[in-house]
């Protein structure tokens, strides 16, 4: 199912796993590396329509199964297999050493979507003298803890209020929850790898429902981070209480007519995904979703900004780019020092990459011309 010129291998004894990647324009030797690291549900296979534009303009383009994924390690996970593999930390460790096992001491940039986003993000945070530059998509790179405590061996520790939001959305009516929350429980998984509907209906109205296709998908800007503007999102970012993700988008399906209509998804193009998380399950991507007692090592990072060559690119019918109130302004400003803009690209949704490839491409391209030389 891959187009001529993508090949796909495996690449053993990576940070201790196999890590599973397709590649474009490996022919020539020395040609600038861009990395490319998906989100979920998806896999490298994600990137296949932008990945042959970068390599014929003389870039070597790498798409690894993130750890957890596909044909990589860690896919086999169980819900209460240990977390700390999937730390923050631990991945950026996996895609730094794959640079070095294919025999590259930088990168030309690092782009990351949905759950990619952030890695990536963390990736260029980490090491900027290898990752030369950064793009984030669909989802808006969080950053670490703003500072340390300060001070507080003079003045004591002053207590954090914690969020009630979760608390909130409860109480709403209906009921609801934030799908994060969800995702991070056990239930989670089986509930889509074995949904009612089958996991090929799940995944074609998972896909449908957060792409443009899907008419009701009108983003903008909430105001805070309460349940009252939380409840303005669609079911699959805050889904009713007693529902799972199966049940959510259920009720969206398309029709026949849409699905033959789908040009940025064919049915061959599902079946790829279908057989992947029929044989996967979801774990080793939802892991990504729980509280990681790994992650705790960010605050080494407290108060660092990715100071590389940045920008940001996501659908004009996205509602990933809002769903965290001030998250992408957060990004524009403190979180970054390089930035260079914010795209949102006409005629996507979340699946940018995929729903607008020519458009995404030029936004790549012209982004890696203007900082060739770093």
């Amino acid at each position: 199912m891959l187009p001529e010129g993508i090949r796909s291998r495996l690449i053993h004894d990576v940070n201790g796993i196999t890590l599973h990647i397709l590649e474009a324009g490996y022919d020539v030797p020395g040609r600038p590396l861009v990395v490319m690291l998906h989100g979920f549900p998806e896999l490298a296979y994600s990137w296949r329509k932008v990945m042959l534009p970068l390599a014929s303009q003389g870039y070597h383009v790498v798409a690894p199964d993130v750890r957890g994924y596909g044909k990589s390690g860690g896919a086999g996970v169980s819900y209460h297999d240990d977390l700390r593999p999937f730390s923050t930390l631990n991945k950026a460790h996996d895609v730094l050493s794959l640079v070095a096992a294919l025999g590259y001491r930088s990168v030309a940039a690092i782009i990351g979507h949905d759950q990619g986003s952030p890695l990536a993000g963390w990736c260029a945070l980490m090491r900027p003298d290898v990752f030369r530059s950064v793009v984030m998509m669909s989802s808006p790179f969080r950053g670490g803890p703003v500072a340390l405590p300060f001070n507080t061996a003079n003045e004591g520790v002053k207590p954090v209020a914690p969020s009630q939001i979760d608390e909130e959305l409860k109480q709403l009516d209906p009921p609801r929850k934030y799908y994060m929350r969800y995702y991070a429980t056990e239930p989670a998984n089986e509930n889509m790898w074995h949904a009612k509907q089958g996991l090929h209906d799940f995944l074609r109205a998972y896909y449908h429902m957060k792409s443009a296709d899907w008419e009701q998908n009108k983003p903008f800007r909430l105001k805070g981070l309460t349940a009252s503007e939380w409840e303005k999102l669609p079911r699959y970012y805050v889904m009713d209480l007693d529902q799972g993700m199966a049940e959510s988008v259920a009720p969206e399906m398309p029709s026949a007519q849409a699905i033959s209509a789908c040009q940025w998804l064919t049915e061959t193009e599902l079946k790829f995904y279908v057989d992947e998380y029929a044989r996967t399950g979801f774990q080793g991507g939802l892991q990504g979703y729980r509280t990681n007692p790994g992650d705790k090592d960010l605050g080494v990072f407290a108060g660092k900004t990715i100071d590389v060559p940045s920008m940001f690119i996501g659908g004009q019918q996205d509602w990933g780019v809002y769903q965290t109130p001030g998250g992408l302004e957060r990004v524009e400003g403190s979180l970054t020092t390089r930035y260079q803009g914010t795209y949102l690209v006409e005629g996507a949704g979340h699946w940018v990459q995929q729903e607008q490839p020519e458009k995404v491409c030029q936004l790549f391209l012209d982004f890696l011309e203007r900082n060739a030389d770093g």
